[in-house]
C-alpha cells in the first residue's frame, strides 16, 4: 500500500529540527505503509520517480530517517512510512584531515550536510563485491545509518593509508579518532 505523508507530522519535525536533529529515537508512531520515495546510490532522493530538487526538503527528510531491522523509514511524531534505499542512505562527499599517524582524525561531510568524525563509535568499513572485488567504503553517521564514501574521497583516503597489525595480520587501513580501520590485507596489495 502506498500512502501520502501527513503535513502535520512534517510541521512537528520542522519545529524539532530548529533545535538540532529531531529526536527520532523517541518517536514510536504507527506504521502507515510505504511511500514512493527512494534514495539512489549517488545520494539523490526521488519521490514518485522524480528527483527532489529542493535541498532543504532533502535535509529535512534525512533528519527523520531511521533504520529498523534492515529497513528504512521516515518517522515523525504521528507516522512512520517505509522508503527504499539502493545502498546507503547517505553519501560522504568530502572529508578533512587533522593530525597524523595514530593521532589522525578524519571528519566526513555528507551530501545532506551531516558531519561525522570517524572513530570507535562511527567506524569506517569497506565491503568488497564478491564477484569483482571492488571496494565500497562506508562511514557510520548516526543510529545505524551509514554514508557511502564517494570515489574521489576514497582515493584521497587511500593516500593516507598505512600498514598496521590487527589480530596478528598486517592490514592496510586508516587511523582516525584513536582507532585503526582495516581496508585490505597487506598481502593482497603485493
Amino acid at each position: 500500500m502506498i500512502v501520502k505523508p501527513l503535513a502535520e507530522g512534517l510541521d512537528a519535525v520542522r519545529a524539532a529540527a530548529k533545535k538540532g536533529l529531531p529526536p527520532v529515537h523517541l518517536w514510536h508512531p504507527p506504521f502507515c505503509g510505504d511511500i514512493d520515495m527512494r534514495i539512489a546510490r549517488d545520494g539523490t532522493w526521488f519521490h514518485e520517480g522524480s528527483p527532489i530538487g529542493r535541498m532543504p526538503l532533502v535535509k529535512l527528510f534525512s533528519s527523520i530517517l531511521r533504520l529498523e531491522e534492515g529497513k528504512y523509514f521516515l518517522v515523525t511524531p504521528v507516522e512512520k512510512v517505509g522508503i527504499v534505499v539502493d545502498d546507503a542512505p547517505m553519501l560522504a562527499i568530502d572529508f578533512e584531515v587533522e593530525g597524523t599517524g595514530t593521532a589522525q582524525v578524519l571528519r566526513f561531510f555528507t551530501k545532506t550536510e551531516d558531519e561525522v568524525v570517524a572513530n570507535a563509535e562511527n567506524p569506517i568499513r569497506v565491503a568488497r563485491d564478491a564477484a569483482t572485488g571492488e571496494p565500497a567504503p562506508y562511514v557510520h553517521v548516526r543510529a545505524g545509518l551509514e554514508a557511502l564514501i564517494d570515489r574521489k574521497s576514497f582515493y584521497r583516503l587511500v593516500d593516507l593509508g598505512v600498514h598496521h597489525a590487527v589480530a596478528g595480520q598486517d592490514w592496510f587501513g586508516l587511523w582516525s579518532g584513536g582507532s585503526f580501520f582495516p581496508i585490505i590485507p597487506s598481502l593482497e596489495l603485493a
